[in-house]
């Protein structure tokens, strides 16, 4: 399908790989149909930005960046939202001379990139935020917002972050307070099964789509192929961020090495040595990054951090989970996980060999659990993903 009137659409969004990859292949999609899609992104992932056909526009950020440890990202509520708030604040003039003289028909952005929201309201054209994770329900701010804030806005620290967001948004002219500019977009597109939405019963539907997972043929990322006389195959991974876990890894390494019929995929990230697990046996592969539903397509059992990827790849592959979340929305989508009755929640310091091991057992043969993941795979496949997204995204198209 090409719509008979190619717009230039804008999107925008950090470089992290959570908040970028979810929705590369709706931008593919558009560039298929004849639109010109630019995509402001920091160099860190303008390649894989590019691979999609969108012409990249490149911005400095100040953020840590992809190959930075956690601890870049500070240890408290204020730690982990100042840094979006200053690299907005910062970002917003090269955003705006970049495209000073193209205008876009159409703004999308990830729910980190404050600026978009901003130039979109400044240009009066319309913006589809596009959302990797989560999306707030009726009462969400009385439930979660306000309890996560209520200490934090009491100190001077709290009290001056709230100031200067809603300084930066009065003096751009956008009559919002910082909650509802960074929590409530006037359209949505989650790119996340609604079996993954907490409250799904409560969310506005006027403003949020489900359009589901986004994904590309799992051969893209390269190809994984079970071994000759593994019965079972068993990936773990953190992601890409809160992988400094070594000693979890020890624990997996000893859980699954010697499990007769068992073969290991294991993803340790770049801030691991393989030297720290120590002697690791044939029957576990130790990796830096692995091709993920490549390996799912295979895998019988999936121990993961839950991110809002992970726990969709596990989903849309019918894998199993062991749920060990180490961050941000990771612990609610475990929660989310384990009602579903797909997934066993382990909190990473009660991760011990024994009880991973045990676990997997108990998951791996549960005839309940595989047919709740084939329901709920049948249940994605009809949210109609990249093609309904890139629908939806050009309904919102002023009309010519």
């Amino acid at each position: 399908m090409t719509t008979p009137h190619p717009a230039h659409i804008a999107m925008f969004s950090i470089a992290a790989h959570g908040h970028v990859n979810p929705s590369l292949e709706v931008i593919r999609e558009l560039v298929r149909r004849g639109h010109r899609v630019s995509y402001a992104i920091p160099a860190a992932l303008a390649g894989k930005v590019a691979a999609t056909g969108a012409q990249v526009t490149p911005w400095t950020s100040t953020l840590p960046s992809p190959e930075d440890p956690p601890e870049a990202w500070g240890s408290t509520l204020l730690d982990n939202v100042e840094p979006f708030l200053a690299d907005a604040i910062q970002a917003l003039p090269q955003l705006e001379a970049a495209y000073e003289g193209d205008r876009p028909d159409l703004v999308l952005y990830d729910i980190a990139a404050y600026p978009a929201r901003v130039l979109a309201h400044r240009w009066g054209v319309p913006a589809v935020c596009l959302s990797p994770a989560m999306v707030a329900w009726e009462g969400y701010e009385k439930e979660v917002g306000e309890p996560l804030w209520e200490e934090p806005r009491k100190t001077p620290r709290g009290q001056a972050y709230y100031a200067r967001f809603q300084k930066w948004l009065d003096d751009n002219g956008v009559p919002l307070d910082p909650d509802s500019f960074g929590g409530r977009p006037d359209r949505a597109l989650v790119l996340i099964p609604r079996v993954l939405q907490p409250s799904a019963d409560r969310v506005n539907e006027d403003v949020y789509t489900f359009v589901g997972a986004c994904q590309d043929d799992p051969a893209a990322q390269g190809g994984w192929e079970r071994p000759a006389g593994a019965d079972k195959v068993v990936l773990v991974s953190l992601g890409s961020a809160f992988t400094r876990r070594p000693g979890f890894y020890r624990e997996c390494v000893k859980a699954f090495g010697d499990l007769p019929g068992w073969h290991t995929v294991l993803q340790i990230g770049k801030h691991v040595d393989p030297a720290e697990l120590g002697e690791v046996p044939p029957s576990v592969e130790v990796h830096d990054w692995v091709p993920q539903r490549a390996v799912l397509a295979e895998a019988d059992l999936f121990v993961t951090h839950a991110g809002a990827g992970g726990s969709q790849e596990g989903m849309a592959s019918a894998t199993p989970m062991i749920a060990v979340p180490q961050a941000a929305d990771q612990f609610g989508n475990a929660e989310t996980l384990v009602a579903l009755g797909v997934a066993r929640q382990v909190p990473t310091e009660e991760a011990t060999a024994a009880t991973l091991r045990a676990t997997a057992l108990a998951l791996v043969d549960d005839p309940q659990v595989a047919a709740r993941l084939a329901a709920i795979r049948a249940g994605m496949a009809e949210e109609g993903g990249t093609r309904r997204a890139a629908d939806l995204i050009e309904a919102e198209l002023p009309r010519r």
